[in-house]
């Protein structure tokens, strides 16, 4: 599409019909003019000048033009309205807020650890009710819903990499007049919309492959309906929840680079998730591109590719995982994901690691070095770890 002539000021041109690969780029820019700024800068101020105007900013804690054009792209990938926080359980909180008091909440027995301590410690406070049960039992989890609040999704889930049948999950949700969230981080908006797929409302820490550097911690909540919109906002600025604007401008500086990032991450994971398969010194690969993986068959209907995490169970427990991880030279260990550079990290090692983790589980979250030199690394550390 090429551009439009703009002798005066104009607004972006409409991504709608762009695919997300050139949305990512085009979206949250300023409007175009002459001897304009390319991309957004950063607005640093704590207070506007008063204004009469409906909408118009009066604080830093209620809007900025920074985090706003962040909002921008991340709603026109994702299909809503974008709110971004000041981290990404910071949103979860927000979105979690949305569950009247004592509201049953239906969490996956295997999920990112945070989310699920934050839930116990609203039920240990009474605010919430909790149900634990596995998204990758279809029925369990419709069965779950009767009399529910809040249907919490991870798809696919951390660390165990589940997948989730989202549209039936939210379908059925909505039939009994539950609110269905969706945590998008791992796949991100590139492989899977769960707006479209009929979520109420989709959580992401930005500071994960969106933003994609390890230099940012961030976190988005995005839906399509407006009085929810409204709920989450209203959230965010009572509480404080709000971004830094020098964090929004690397995120969404970041955020430029997603497909191709993703691209490369993800086709490495591929050939390394078959790799490990044939490794003695793994037990298991868990990774929904492998075609005899568990989640192959619903990553394929629902997604637009696999993803870049694997996860792997290594033959000897524990101690074997630990030399693992202790023992390469190019892949960091570290407890984040999504970056450029390639993490591995055993999960148990976290105290607030779900037991339904294994011990001798260790998640790799693939960057974007050449594949051989990340195979070769590995392999040498999965072969020493076997003593």
């Amino acid at each position: 599409m090429s551009p439009p002539p703009y002798p005066d000021a104009v607004s972006t041109p409409d991504p709608a019909g762009w695919s997300r690969s050139t949305r990512v780029v085009a979206a949250g820019r300023p409007p175009r003019s002459p001897d304009a700024e390319v991309g957004p800068g950063i607005s640093l101020s704590s207070t506007y000048v008063a204004s009469d105007e409906p909408g118009a900013r009066t604080y830093a804690r209620v809007g900025n033009r920074t985090w706003e054009a962040l909002e921008d792209a991340l709603g026109a990938l994702e299909g809503g309205t974008a709110l971004s926080f000041a981290s990404g359980m910071a949103a979860i909180s927000a979105a979690l807020e949305l569950t009247p008091p004592g509201g049953v909440v239906v969490v996956p027995d295997g999920a990112y650890n945070t989310t699920l301590a934050l839930a116990d410690h609203l039920e240990v406070s009474g605010r919430i009710a909790v149900r634990r049960v596995s998204l990758a039992q279809t029925s369990a989890v419709v069965d779950a819903l009767d009399g529910a609040a809040t249907l919490w999704v991870e798809s696919p889930t951390n660390p165990l990499l589940d997948v989730a049948e989202i549209a039936l999950l939210c379908d059925a949700a909505r039939d009994r007049g539950v609110l269905t969230v969706v945590d998008n981080t791992f796949a991100t908006p590139l492989l899977q919309r769960p707006l479209e797929l009929g979520a109420d409302v989709v959580v992401h820490s930005v500071t994960k492959f969106l933003a994609g550097h390890s230099d940012v911690v961030l976190g988005a909540a995005l839906t399509r309906d407006e009085g929810l919109c409204a709920r989450l906002r209203r959230e965010r600025t009572l509480r404080g929840g709000v971004p830094g604007p020098f964090e929004a401008w690397l995120a969404l500086r970041g955020l430029r680079t997603l497909a191709l990032r993703l691209e490369r991450s993800q086709t490495s994971a591929g050939v390394l998730a078959a790799r490990l398969a044939e490794h003695p010194a793994v037990a298991r690969v868990r990774y929904p591109g492998l075609p005899d993986d568990p989640g192959h068959a619903r990553a394929c209907a629902q997604m637009d590719g696999f993803g870049a995490i694997v996860s792997i169970e290594v033959r000897g427990g524990a101690q074997a995982a630990e030399a693992v991880q202790a023992g390469t030279r190019l892949w960091t260990p570290a407890t984040s994901l999504g970056g450029v550079e390639s993490l591995l990290e055993r999960r148990r090692r976290q105290p607030a690691e779900p037991a339904t983790v294994p011990e001798e589980l260790v998640r790799l979250s693939v960057g974007i070095e050449d594949v051989e030199d990340l195979w070769a690394d590995l392999c040498a550390a999965l072969t020493t770890s076997q003593g």
